[in-house]
Formats: structure tokens, sequence, C-alpha cells
């Protein structure tokens, strides 16, 4: 009797009983692999569960999530309060950003308080665990376990041996199953059901327990391997940073038990990842009033609930080449382009001849709108060679127009303004009428002729 096959593509899982050159699903080209069915044994996971009763909406009780709270400031405030112990979390990055030491750095922190760790590690041995952790960690408790092994089927054995409360899985594209002999390691196969098996491990309702799963990243900045696994999971970290920097950005881009969007920073040092708990203070130039300079302005960005306070500067030089440059790390070259076009047609200022360059304090990214009035003001202060007062903030978008456009979240950031002391702050109209402040000033205009006018003339 000929034994029963069908052709599984490693690339996106796409299944079928015959043979392509080019997989129908993804297009990738000879990726179809051959899997043996055994019909006795049944394909892994169609068993029938139990039917469960189906219930009212409204009838069903809620609860709330119990969290575990590390000493992690900013870790706990991107995970919306805590690690949810029957949650599953899968933290991403690229080689080298601190992905393993961040970790590291939790499970002793938990250890501490009588938490059980697992660290199961498919790519490094033990022995390079240890000496990371020898670095970065003082004392290294001993709740935390360590196991180099690629064996999901191991790890699974040690979960039940160990019984913890954490469980980190470094990376998850490295470990297979044996049920799945024909798939290799990082395959979609045995990725999505490696992940499975975890979830079930977490969402025991026995015996709960947290599961973080390191993932790799492809060169698109994207999770390695399906999209289903970034849906399978409960809550998406990614951490950005450049390579040679030590300022380090932790972001959710998913999290069902918080909000989505939240950003947290750290100090990538040798010591492991420190926590900045005022971010506001690190993306601020410390200047007094005899010590100004011209080509910084401050504005109030929002990452995620958090306001912070932020310092842009630009540099205009002269240019002397036919092509002027524009250059900018912390916002679109085409944003940049735009902004410099309003305001040489609205204000009357030329560029042809001159460069300019744009960058943040601490290297943060400009991904909102509410920053362009800044941007915009910091270019002027630097063409006038005026610098702009240290206690006054801009927040608005800018039309083609030249027009002020009114920005979310106002209330939120000028009362993150009117407790760090600030005096003045410029905004669209009818953006601030109903917000109450103890010393701060909001200043209401139309248009960005109007506010160059009322920053410079009347200082």
């Amino acid at each position: 009797m000929r034994k029963k096959v069908k052709y599984v593509c490693e690339n996106c899982g796409y299944e079928s009983i015959g043979y392509y050159g080019k997989c129908p699903e993804c297009s990738s080209w000879n990726r179809m692999k051959e899997v043996a069915v055994d019909d006795k044994k049944g394909t892994k996971g169609t068993v029938r569960q139990e039917k469960r009763t189906i219930r009212r909406l409204k009838d069903i009780v809620s609860t709330n999530s119990d969290r575990i709270i590390t000493n992690i400031n900013e870790f706990n405030r991107v995970m919306g309060g805590g690690i949810v112990r029957d949650s599953v979390t899968i933290l991403t990055a690229k080689p080298g950003a601190g992905k393993s030491t961040l970790l590291l750095q939790v499970a002793n922190d938990l250890a501490k308080m009588d938490y059980r760790v697992l660290y199961a590690s498919g790519e490094e041995s033990e022995s390079q665990i240890k000496n990371r952790a020898d670095r970065i960690i003082d004392t290294i408790h001993p709740n935390v376990w360590v196991v180099s092994d690629n064996s999901m089927d191991n790890v699974l054995e040690f979960i039940e041996e160990i019984d913890p409360d954490l469980i980190i899985i470094d990376s998850i594209q490295t470990f297979i199953l044996e049920d799945f002999p024909n798939s290799r390691a990082g395959s979609p196969t045995q990725t999505m059901e490696c992940a499975n098996q975890l979830v079930k491990i977490a969402k025991n309702p026995n015996r709960p327990r947290a599961v973080i799963l390191i993932g790799q990243m492809t060169k698109e900045d994207e999770i390695a391997g399906l999209r289903a696994l970034e849906h399978l999971v409960d809550t998406v970290l990614i951490i950005e940073g450049e390579s040679g920097e030590e300022l380090r950005s932790l972001l959710t881009s998913k999290n069902r038990y918080g909000s989505t969007g939240e950003m947290g920073f750290f100090y990538l040092t040798d010591k492991g990842m420190v926590s900045i708990d005022n971010p506001s203070e690190y993306f601020m130039t410390a200047r007094d009033k005899d010590n100004l300079l011209p080509g910084s302005a401050i504005t109030v960005l929002k990452e995620g609930t958090r306001p912070i306070i932020l310092e842009i500067e630009s540099l205009v030089s002269n240019s002397f080449t036919p092509y002027p440059s524009r250059i900018s790390e912390c916002l679109k070259r085409e944003q940049l382009n735009t902004l410099v076009s309003i305001i040489e047609q609205r204000v009357g200022i030329s560029f042809y001849d001159k460069n300019v360059v744009v960058k943040t304090t601490g290297g943060i990214k400009l991904k909102e709108q509410a920053s362009n009035l800044a941007v915009v003001m910091s270019i002027i202060s630097s063409v006038k060679n005026t610098p702009l007062a240290n206690d006054i903030v801009f927040i608005a978008d800018v039309g083609l127009t030249g027009e002020l456009k009114r920005v979310p979240s106002l209330e939120v950031r000028i009362k993150e303004l009117d407790r760090m002391g600030f005096r003045k702050v410029y905004v669209a109209p009818n953006s601030g009428v109903d917000i109450k402040t103890n010393n701060l000033e909001i200043i209401q205009l139309r248009t960005l002729r109007e506010v160059i006018d009322n920053v410079f003339n009347h200082k």
C-alpha cells in the first residue's frame, strides 16, 4: 500500500496533496516539501475537544488578570502594568539590540520575588548565558533555571519538573517537536506547533504560567515566520535602536492587556538595560537663559499614554552645490521637504541655496504631526540665528496653507508642560480653551506667520 503524503510550503505553511514548483499562496519557488501523513495517528490537533457550554455574553463574569510586577518600571509600563500570569508575549528586535539581556534581567528580578523562572535557549550554550548573566547581574538568584536545548519536547518535560511561573524561550524559531520530523527548525510548521504547545501551557486554568518568546527579526524588520504567530500571542514587543548608540526603545504593536503603541526607554550599557524613568530629562538639553543657542525648539510627543517633552535641533547652512542637502534621521525626507516648502511659500524665506539638517536629542523618531510646528520653528530660529527661549513649547501641525492644525491628546501634553514648569505653549485655534493650568500660558494662533511674529517680536 502506497504511503500517503502531502506537500507543505516551508515559507508560508500552505498545504497541498500535489506538488507545486511555485507556492500558490506566497509565490516562493522550490519551497514545497513532502511530508508523510500517518493515517493511524491522524493529523496533530484534529481530535475533537469536549463540547463546552454556550452562554450569553451579558451573563459572563469578567475577571481582571493577575499581573506579575517587576522592578523595571519601563518594562512594566509597556506591558500594561506588569506581566499577566497566563499570557504569551513575543519580543523581537535586530541582533544585538538587547533582547536576551533584558529578559535575563527580568528573569533574575522576578526570581528575587520568589517566582520560579525557566530560561530555555536553542541558540546559546549554558556557559554563554552564564557569561552574560555574570556581566549584567550582580547576584544571580537560585530561582532561575537554564537549559540549552532546541527540543521543545524536552523543554515541556523540564516545565513539568521545575514548575516555573515564567518561561522564556530564546528563540522560538530554533525549537522543534518530534511529531514533525520532516520539518526543520524555523519552518512555519515547527514554529507554530511549538508556539501552540506553549500557549496551552500558559492558558492552563489549573496552573497559569507567563511565557515570553524571543522572535528572530527579518531584514524587513518583521518577526520571522508566519504572520499567524503574531495573532497567536497576547503581546508583541519590539526593541528599536541604532547599533552603536545606547538608547533603546521598547514598544508594543499589540497588547490584549494594555495600550497598543506604549513605549519605554532604556540605556543599553555593559551592565545591561537601564530603565529611563523620566524620558523628558533625557530628550532635552539643559541650558540656562544666558547660554541659549539658535536652532532649538521644544515640543511634546505622545508615546502610548505617556507625554514626552522633546527638543528638536536644526542647522541651516549655505550650500555650494546645485542641490542643497535635506538631512534628517528623525523624520522622513518627504516630510522635511514639505515643511521647508511651507516656510518658503508662506514665510518668504528661500532655501534654494541652503542645507537643512534636523535631528532630535536622543535620536527619537518624529512619528506625530504634532511636532511639525516645532520643526519649522527650529529651522527658522537657525536661519535667523536667533535662539528661542527654553521655556516655550510648540504643539501643532502646519498645513500647506501655513495654518496651524489641532492635534489629539492636547490636554495631556499641556498638563505635562505645566507640571514641568514651562511658561508658554503655542497651539492651534480652539485647541486649549477649556484646559486649566497653574503657570503655563496657552497661546492660540491661526497661522505660522502669527507664531513667528509673536515669538521673535515679543520675546
